[in-house]
């Protein structure tokens, strides 16, 4: 056996791929494309027989290597059918059944196959083999009744639906039974299925659900046999009985004698029916009340021991000692908080919710970091959003405010925080205050999303001078975010300024540090293209290429020139290309320099002459495979390493020991004939007589 290669230097590569950039490549090379079959052309019959044969052999083949691959029978019997070769297509498929017959598809096929060809009798064959062999196959009964009322044939189908139901299956099939018989005005015989439905038989329970009932009351009282209906609603009551009851039943044979009181106002009994109806259902949610306070008071309970009440730095003002939960374990079990005031919001009167909130908020995180006080906050914001939807916008004011003066600005801040206050203030038309609480955050705590809340908010206000002064308050805080620079001068851009806008990208473009600079190149270049300004274009694409020599740079330039619309386009396109190529030829990275080539060659196939194709393919490299020696971190041998370089012609014509190389390997080629020659002559004899 071969013995295993062991790698004996595990440290990661000084140059790290991922891989999106590996997909990428693959991509902008368009390395998995293959190329079409060629289409064959069939003439006459001995053709078509053999072609028939050949791809026979194939499917036979294919068949033979693994049997229980399906999708192999299936393309098989397929393509036999588009031969209209129907008897063979059936054996394939009797076959195939033979190897898996649970497969579910291969049964659709085969029955969807004898269909199309009109083959009526066969497919009736077919179904009825697949539904005694798989019953509980719910897409067989289905397709089967839909092909025999598509043909007309309402007795087929019933019986069909007949032996379906001996299976009980689920509730949708009884539905579509239902639905076919109402489909042809068969009212009694849908009555039936639905006593079968819910009741099989007295001793077999199908589908009892509530809802089956009500569904089988309005049927009947759709129908206007008011009578039957309400006797539906009796027995479902008697059926479930009081343990068992669900108040939808109670709700609907209310609302059903409520319907009936307005059609016949003269029969007092209906009016009592609801009434008695609608007070047994009061009664049973009044008893589920009882029994969801008490579950909640012992949950309560068990929330409070989990708690312990200390008053922390900076909490609200104090609250009576009746509010306070026993001795808890741990104060700063935020999550306990939450579960404990969830409790308390679904029962409690408002004050003693708020009495638990400012117990809560007390507990303020021991060490002033950040990540200490993520759940902690969510108290706060809990706390001010009950307050505005339950109680007054004046104690929401108070909340937020207290929350911000006890947030250590000068460490950390909560820009969240900010946020939602600032939008309180808006929602209460309080329109300076909420300028004054976000010019307050960027004073003490500037961040990016504080100068991004508040430029949203008046570009909202359509404040555009605002934005304005916000957006230059922004770049001196962060200058190198390369996002701010483009929303910057799309606003002004928009706004019709568009010497500001342009102003603007130099700027930006200026900047000795820029987190996203290839963005935010592209996205000037594009705005001069926009305002269709070619000649400021170019001379981007020129400065922008004084910093990198990027390959993407160079294919973007040439792009940029072919869909220019001048005449000499092509003229341009193709001296971008030839200046790339020799920009590049310094470049360390061949890969780069081989997409460069191969996007001028796309670009020669589509608007070039057969020169300039010829051109081209003269300066394509050739691929190689090559070795290199392999050392460990402490410089021990780690073995050899394969890899793939390029060797460009240029190149190769601008080194004279590449030549040299080559004359050498032609010489000893030379050499190795002339000595075979010499070994065996009346070789060379008989070959040059032939």
């Amino acid at each position: 056996l071969p013995v295993a290669l062991q790698v004996k230097n595990k440290a990661p590569a000084e140059v790290q791929i991922t891989a999106e950039q590996l997909l990428r490549e693959a991509k902008e090379r368009e390395l998995e494309l293959l190329p079409p079959p060629p289409q064959q052309k069939i003439t006459d019959v001995e053709e078509l027989n053999d072609y028939k044969l050949r791809k026979r052999k194939t499917f036979e083949d294919n068949i033979r290597k693994n049997r229980t691959v399906i999708s192999n029978w299936i393309k098989y019997a397929q393509w036999e059918e588009s031969l209209k070769e129907i008897q063979r297509a059936r054996s394939i498929y009797e076959r195939a059944l033979d190897v898996d017959y649970r497969n579910v598809t291969l049964w659709l096929k085969y029955a969807e196959m004898e269909m199309k060809n009109r083959q009526v009798n066969h497919a009736r064959n077919i179904w009825d083999r697949a539904i005694t062999t798989l019953p509980r196959v719910n897409q067989f009964w289905y397709k089967y009744t839909y092909m025999e009322e598509m043909l007309g044939n309402v007795a087929g189908s019933r019986q069909v639906f007949e032996r379906w139901m001996e299976w009980q299956p689920e509730e949708q099939a009884w539905h579509s039974y239902i639905n076919f018989e109402l489909r042809y005005k068969e009212v009694d015989r849908a009555r039936s299925i639905y006593e079968r439905y819910i009741l099989f038989t007295p001793l077999v329970v199908v589908h009892p659900e509530v809802k089956n009932w009500i569904k089988y009351a309005r049927f009947e009282e759709k129908h206007s046999y008011c009578a039957h209906a309400r006797r539906v609603y009796e027995r479902a009551v008697e059926f479930f009985g009081e343990e068992h009851m669900d108040e939808h039943l109670y709700v609907a044979f209310a609302k059903f004698e409520e319907n009936q009181k307005e059609v016949r106002a003269g029969e007092p009994t209906r009016v009592t029916r609801a009434e008695f109806v609608l007070g047994y259902q009061t009664g049973l949610r009044r008893t589920r009340r009882r029994v969801k306070n008490t579950v909640l008071q012992s949950l309560k309970v068990n929330k409070k021991e989990e708690l312990w009440p200390r008053a922390g730095a900076g909490c609200v003002p104090c609250v009576s000692e009746a509010a306070l939960p026993p001795r808890q374990s741990n104060p700063h079990n935020y999550d306990a908080w939450f579960d404990y005031l969830r409790l308390v919001e679904s029962d409690a009167e408002a004050g003693t919710v708020r009495e638990v909130y400012e117990r809560a908020i007390a507990n303020v995180p021991p060490i002033p970091e950040k990540r200490h006080w993520k759940r902690y906050i969510y108290l706060w914001i809990n706390y001010a959003l009950y307050e505005e939807l339950e109680a007054k916008a004046k104690r929401t004011r108070q909340v937020y405010q207290a929350c911000l003066e006890l947030l250590p600005h000068k460490k950390f801040t909560f820009a969240k925080m900010w946020l939602l206050y600032a939008q309180f203030e808006i929602r209460q038309k309080n329109l300076p205050l909420a300028r004054r609480a976000l010019g307050t955050s960027i004073g003490k705590c500037p961040k990016n999303k504080l100068f991004k809340g508040y430029i949203e908010l008046e570009l909202q206000l359509r404040e555009f001078d605002r934005c304005r002064k916000l957006y230059e308050k922004f770049l001196e805080f962060a200058p190198e975010n390369c996002t701010s620079w483009i929303k910057f001068a799309e606003l002004e851009t928009i706004l019709g300024d568009i010497d500001r806008a342009r102003a603007i990208y130099e700027l930006a473009i200026g900047q000795p540090r820029l987190d996203m600079p290839e963005v935010l190149w592209k996205s000037y270049i594009d705005f001069e293209i926009e305002q269709e300004e070619y000649e400021k274009t170019r001379n981007l694409y020129r400065r922008l290429l004084q910093r990198t020599q990027h390959v993407k740079v160079w294919i973007s330039f040439a792009q940029f020139e072919l869909s220019a619309g001048r005449d000499e386009r092509l003229q341009c396109c193709r001296h971008i290309y030839e200046e790339a190529n020799k920009a590049m030829r310094s470049c360390e990275e061949k890969e780069e320099r081989v997409m460069l080539l191969e996007s001028w060659r796309a670009f020669e196939e589509e608007f070039g002459t057969d020169a300039t194709k010829e051109r081209i393919d003269k300066l394509m490299p050739e691929k190689i495979k090559k070795r290199r020696k392999l050392q460990a971190e402490d410089g021990s041998d780690a073995g050899w390493e394969e890899y793939y370089d390029y060797i460009f012609p240029e190149d190769t014509a601008n080194q004279p020991n590449l030549k040299l190389l080559a004359m050498a390997k032609l010489w000893k080629k030379q050499q190795q004939e002339s000595e075979a020659a010499a070994v065996d002559p009346d070789k060379d004899i008989d070959e040059s007589q032939t």
